[in-house]
């Protein structure tokens, strides 16, 4: 039986000798593309090449591709674990051709090797080929099927509709027919009495789709027109794991040797064997997809949080850690114990796990421990909710409050609705959805992007001359419109610029597209499949006139600065903390830069100087760039570059180099370190487990802001009449500050006691209580001391009501009872809302004690009456 290990070796082989280039896995997860947060099919790497924005440079290729899915056909989350062939991270392989083989070489291909090289059961595989669509004035798909002819049978050949077999990549773009190959795994008695063709595509779990053959031939268009493509594309998809159930023999994707390490690990760690309880399963399956998509996603450089990506993986996290606390008994964090099982099995296809273990191990620990303690408050609030309803007499929580403990704390709806069955009580269901719903609207409507088909002046793809020029002669390419958030905009993509575009933590240039006495300003620019697209808010006079593009140099220099000055901070850090500090994330903008590293302990102020220190003598050095922009990256590694993890990386790389700091960076720098002029670290904080950040300034900011504390520090030394050691008579003026206030702290003790003792001696007796009273101007600390003082001197049967103004005019009511007569039914809170009427107010507090503010002094005398009433 063939491993895992084989099974992926076998298929990047058998693709090799047919001509393909074997290519890397691109990180999960994709940084530099607005349209998606996660690489969720092997096609992502090559979207450049395939929308025909950047050429090929091998026509076959090749991969193994870990892959991300959270929503989409078969992918809901809440719904991975609970069958036995969805994940949320999977591993896709595939090939492509770039304008090379078509369907007959791809389907022939993938028979000899799922045939000849895997030896599967031919009798147990069917093909689907596209039905057509007359709507569309498309065909069904007989090329494709002619092919399949030759190695099926017509009977496992089958017809299929546009939403199975007619791939497109979004609303517009390249798309085509498709054609899908499946396999029945079911027993021979069970395909003798129920066809496997008739299972095809019904979610049978034994009759599944284990490879995807799309055949883009077809672009649509923003009118929902199909226009043919220049250049057709192969991009094919065969999902691993269920390729490995297949092989091995198995039911289920997680008794396959891909899975069963964890299981087992997880089996032991808690004490439960899998296969005894159904709901037990689900738990070990949730958790074991899961960490691998966390664990991966970590290693991308991409942290659990609250937006965006980070949320996402946040999200997955959590529902894994709830279902070992609610059906594993997992009371305390265990999955991070996970880590070293996950990289025993794919630490050799994906060394970037491995490497970073301990990293992994950190963060997956603190988010168990943050969201453990997030289920105990959930839990509490639960519990109130609970009694408040019962003493109402109800026996149902609202929808709306179990929204917001999933939404605001993030608690389960599961976990929400089985302790309510504990407590004999339901949940309105419809209105959960309702709000949930609502919600989903809002993000959808947020996020909704609008965007015409582009208008192309002239083909070509932008050449950019950034690294060497501020402006450039250049023509329009292509532009369209843009509508988002309610904001209208242009993006145009130039045939020559200048303008570096938002990449690898470096913001956008800004401009000018200048033609005669027009000036059309650019806000932003940036990167979109593959493309740099330069934002405006209209589009000059005359598209297809000559322009000069022209950056805004003040703002590039200044990125330029700070962009360089990351690169020392890193090389400076290294030097300090030592070599396992490695870049995490980064923005430079013209402001400022934000380095986030690993790091496992807080970086001491000692620490922080000897690394700024390092930073500004090279920076003093004035060391000239050293910019290699088409070096093999092997050769940039040999010369000590760093590659970060999470970043994809072709054959030939950049690499810039000042001194001793070599980094592989395709952002712009200062020809000479000397131009940064001085670096100064503003601040240092942890931002995750083991993730350490750092934001400091540069050059001109750098300067204002050693200007800003040298003004200050002036005028403090004058405040204390320029003495020679300001800190010293900044501690004595501290010391006597403090001597004073305590002085003052006993004077107003000793007040507040003689005007308890005072107020007690004149209290009246009404109806058998002794009722002390306060008038007059007075500081609100002082009346509700006074209240306290009396429950204490006085702790029977005694009552205290104040109506009084503070210095700022402002009324003030107060009430408080001793514990007897609370407990015989009197109520200072009560008492004090009725009377605050009177001062247009409101207030309340405990039954012992309540206080209420107002606007109206004038009404105080009314309030006070009121309240004598009261008693």
């Amino acid at each position: 039986m063939l491993t895992a290990k084989e099974i992926r070796e076998s298929f990047k082989e058998f693709f090799r000798s047919k001509g393909h280039h074997i290519v890397p896995s691109a990180p999960m997860v994709i940084k530099d593309d607005p349209t998606l947060m996660f690489t969720n099919a092997g096609m992502n790497q090559f979207k450049d090449i395939i929308l025909g924005n950047k050429a090929a440079k091998y026509q076959r290729v090749a991969d193994s591709q870990k892959c991300l899915r959270v929503s989409g056909k078969h992918n809901d989350l809440e719904e991975v674990g609970m069958d036995t062939y969805h994940h949320t991270m999977f591993e896709m392989l595939g090939n492509w051709s770039f304008g090379d083989y078509f369907k007959k070489e791809a389907i022939d291909w993938a028979w000899e090797y799922l045939v000849d090289v895997l030896k599967l059961d031919p009798a147990r595989l069917y093909a689907t080929v596209f039905e057509g669509a007359p709507d569309e004035g498309l065909s069904r798909d007989d090329e494709a099927a002619s092919y399949w002819e030759k190695h099926l049978p017509v009977s496992h050949i089958i017809n299929g509709n546009k939403h199975d077999n007619f791939w497109e990549m979004g609303d517009t773009g390249p798309c085509g027919p498709c054609s899908e190959i499946h396999i029945d795994l079911r027993s021979d008695e069970e395909r003798a009495e129920i066809d496997g063709a008739s299972l095809v595509n019904k979610d049978n779990p034994l009759v599944i789709e284990i490879w995807n053959l799309v055949f883009m031939q077809f672009n649509r268009k923003a009118d929902g027109s199909l226009e043919p493509l220049p250049a057709k594309v192969i991009d094919t998809g065969m999902g691993f794991e269920r390729l490995c159930m297949a092989l091995q023999g198995k039911k289920s994707n997680y008794d396959t040797d891909v899975f069963t390490p964890l299981i087992d690990r997880i089996s032991q760690l808690s004490g439960k064997t899998y296969g005894k309880d159904k709901r037990v399963d689900i738990a070990m399956r949730v958790i074991a997809d899961h960490v691998r998509t966390i664990a991966f996603s970590i290693a991308d450089s991409q942290l659990p949080g609250n937006a965006k990506a980070g949320y996402v993986i946040r999200r997955i996290l959590r529902r894994a850690v709830r279902y070992a606390y609610t059906f594993l008994d997992q009371k305390q964090a265990f999955m991070y114990k996970l880590v070293n099982t996950l990289i025993d099995s794919m630490g050799e296809a994906y060394p970037e796990i491995a490497a970073q273990r301990e990293i992994i191990m950190k963060v997956i620990k603190e988010e168990e421990d943050s969201f453990l303690r997030t289920l105990d408050k959930g839990i509490a609030i639960l519990d109130d909710a609970i009694k408040a309803a019962k003493a109402n007499g109800k026996s149902e929580i609202s929808g709306k409050e179990a929204f917001v403990l999933y939404d605001t704390y993030g608690f389960p709806l599961d976990l929400t609705e089985l302790i309510l069955k504990e407590n004999g009580m339901t949940l309105d269901k419809k209105g959960f959805d309702v709000e949930m719903q609502a919600q989903k609207d809002r993000a959808r409507n947020a996020a909704a992007v609008e965007a015409t088909d582009w208008v192309v002046l002239r083909d070509g793809e932008t050449e950019f001359v950034g690294y060497d020029e501020t402006s450039a002669t250049t023509h329009i390419l292509r532009y369209r419109k843009v509508s988002q958030k309610n904001k209208t905009f242009y993006q145009i993509v130039l045939s020559v610029t200048p303008f570096y575009a938002e990449m690898g933590g470096q913001v956008g240039d800004s401009g000018w597209l200048i033609c005669g006495e027009e000036k059309t300003e650019i806000y932003d620019t940036k990167r979109e499949n593959g493309q740099a697209v330069h934002l405006t808010t209209k589009l000059p006079a005359n598209v297809e006139a000559e322009f000069t593009a022209k950056i805004n140099e003040a703002n590039r220099r200044a990125t330029e600065c700070n962009h360089t000055a990351t690169h020392l901070l890193h090389a400076a850090l290294r030097e300090v903390l030592g070599t396992h500090v490695e870049q995490k994330g980064s923005y430079v903008s013209p402001t400022m830069l934000r380095f986030d590293f690993s790091h496992f302990q807080k970086v001491t102020p000692e620490e922080l100087r000897k690394a700024e220190h390092i930073a500004n003598s090279n920076v003093r050095k004035a060391i000239p760039i050293y910019e290699n922009r088409h070096m093999p990256i092997a050769e940039a590694l040999d010369m000590g570059a760093m590659a970060l993890f999470g970043e994809k990386y072709g054959e030939e790389v950049r690499v810039v180099k000042y001194g001793d700091s070599v980094e592989l960076c395709g952002g712009t720098h200062v020809p000479n370190t000397g131009n940064i002029g001085m670096i100064r670290i503003v601040s240092e904080s942890s931002i995750a487990a083991g993730i350490r950040r750092i934001e400091a300034v540069t050059a001109e900011v750098a300067e204002n802001m050693v200007d800003h504390i040298a003004d200050n520090m002036r005028n403090v030394a004058e405040m204390f009449h320029n003495a020679p050691d300001v800190l010293a008579a900044l501690r004595k003026s501290i010391e006597e500050n403090a001597e004073l206030r305590k002085q003052a702290e006993e004077f107003f003790q000793e007040r507040t006691r003689n005007v308890t003792r005072e107020a007690l001696e004149k209290a009246e007796t009404v109806h058998g209580i002794k009722l002390a009273s306060l008038n007059g101007v007075r500081i609100p600390d002082l009346v509700k001391g006074v209240a306290f003082g009396i429950r204490q001197m006085s702790p029977e049967n005694t009552a205290f009501i104040a109506a009084t103004v503070d210095m700022a005019g402002k009324p003030l009511l107060t009430v408080a009872f001793t514990d007897d007569l609370v407990k015989a039914g009197y109520n200072a809170s009560t008492i004090v809302r009725e009377a605050a009427k009177a001062i247009k107010g409101g207030g309340g507090g405990q039954p012992g004690f309540a206080q209420a503010g107002g606007k109206d002094k004038d009404g105080i005398s009314q309030a006070f009456q009121t309240l004598r009433e009261s008693i």
